[in-house]
């Protein structure tokens, strides 16, 4: 290589010296050389220069010769400054390239040049985001610490850059962080969400918008086993909730039906996330989550009866919000929820079984023809609770069926499944039970009056 013209042969040796001084020595005279040229015009050997350190130096077998021709082309882009975006296409790749580098210490110098190349260019080095993200997001959990370290540095400059340029395609961005949040490295996982929190702060960016993406991988956070992702993770989540309970133009029903997911989870800070955002929701937004009712009682309902008190609190809360309806509730909403409450009337929990006959009684309040239209399904539920092991269950089960049968024709359907169902078997099992006999003859001759 000693007859090159592109280079001294000085700066070539240097280049790939096994010292670090030297090897410092020659980027520090490559840098001046470039500044030169460019100041002068000569682009093209510019070009000559960053292509001879690509081909003979970052691509070499040898780790000296890979780790000198790093510092070589990020002192190239220095050298350049301003006028570097021209040549950054052919800096930068062999630079991300030695991200995967079996030398840790080539990883190393790979993150130092291209923290020294972002810095010169700024919102031109933003072209490359995506394959820089993707570096990172593989270099912060790189089993050598100095290399998480160097890659913390320059994830720390990208962010900067990011959050001062506002030119970060976020359509294009977004189903990217998608994918990586299933993830289960913590180290993956407390740098994915660092960037959500970062880009969640910047306030020309509304990350609200692409939050029905987002929150199913957070939640799944919740459950982690180190402590601190989980306190990061319940940060973010509480600092979208303060915006949602901010905004005024917020799409309720796909967070929802994420939420509902969450709260049948098996990890109870994970369920109890999503019922008091679910509580929240419905609390700000009664009228624009009717169609999601439901849905959104498939989780409430169970797990009023939860073995966790506070999660039991907190579903009978949202419950509690939830049967108060909106003045603009319309009796076609029932059946999806007449549906849901019949499914919840054979629950083996007294509190859902409850829960689930104050629904029937409501709805027969709000909409009475429309419960009615739903006998063949309800009136069976209603019967199968009269066999639950609780007597305040079976009392207000009976009463419900008495509310119901107080007008015609209802009272022969009730008639009819009590004769099919309830005189061979259920009035002897209500006599068999602790309930006065008094309470019991009462109740039913009110069912038959």
């Amino acid at each position: 290589m000693g007859g090159d013209t592109e280079l001294p042969n000085s700066v070539v040796r240097g280049i790939g010296d096994k010292l670090y001084e030297k090897r410092k020595c020659a980027a520090l005279e490559v840098e001046q050389l470039v500044k030169s040229l460019a100041a002068s015009g000569n682009t093209k050997r510019v070009g000559q220069i960053i292509d001879k350190l690509i081909a003979d130096f970052a691509f070499s077998p040898q780790a000296n010769y890979r780790k000198g021709g790093l510092l070589c082309l990020a002192a190239t882009a220095v050298g350049l400054a301003n006028n570097n975006q021209e040549f950054l296409q052919k800096i930068v790749p062999p630079v991300l390239n030695s991200f995967t580098d079996q030398d840790s210490r080539v990883r190393y110098y790979a993150c130092e040049a291209l923290y020294n190349i972002a810095k010169v260019a700024r919102e031109g080095f933003m072209v490359f985001f995506h394959d820089v993200f993707d570096a990172l997001f593989r270099l912060c959990a790189d089993s050598e610490a100095n290399v998480q370290n160097a890659a913390q540095f320059l994830d720390n400059l990208v962010k900067d850059i990011v959050t001062s340029s506002y030119a970060l395609d976020l359509d294009e961005f977004i189903p990217r962080l998608r994918e990586y949040l299933t993830v289960v490295n913590p180290y993956k996982r407390q740098f994915l969400i660092s960037w959500i929190s970062v880009l969640a702060s910047v306030p020309d960016i509304d990350m609200l918008q692409y939050l029905p993406e987002l929150l199913e991988g957070l939640m799944g956070m919740l459950s982690d086993t180190n402590r601190e992702i989980r306190q990061a993770t319940g940060k973010a989540l509480q600092e979208f909730l303060l915006e949602i309970q901010a905004s005024s133009n917020v799409e309720y029903g796909e967070l929802a039906d994420i939420l509902v997911r969450q709260a049948q989870s098996a990890d109870e800070v994970t369920r109890m996330t999503a019922l008091r955002w679910l509580r929240a929701f419905v609390s700000q937004a009664k009228d624009q989550l009717m169609p999601y009712y439901a849905h959104i009682l498939a989780a409430v309902l169970p797990n009023v009866s939860h073995n966790n008190q506070d999660i039991c609190q907190v579903a009978l809360q949202t419950n509690t919000e939830l049967l108060q309806l909106p003045d603009r509730y319309e009796a076609s909403d029932s059946a999806a929820i007449l549906a849901q409450v019949s499914a919840d009337l054979i629950s083996p929990a007294e509190s859902t079984r409850l829960e689930a006959l104050h629904w029937v009684r409501a709805l027969l309040v709000r909409s009475r023809q429309q419960v009615l239209g739903h006998l063949e399904v309800l009136l069976p539920a209603l019967f199968d609770a009269l066999s639950a092991p609780s007597d305040r269950v079976v009392l207000e089960a009976l009463s419900v069926q008495a509310t119901i049968a107080d007008q015609q024709p209802q009272f022969g359907q009730v008639m009819q499944q009590l004769l099919e169902r309830c005189v061979p078997f259920h009035v002897g099992m209500l006599y068999s039970r602790a309930l006065p006999q008094t309470l019991v003859l009462a109740m039913l001759l009110h069912l038959l009056s």
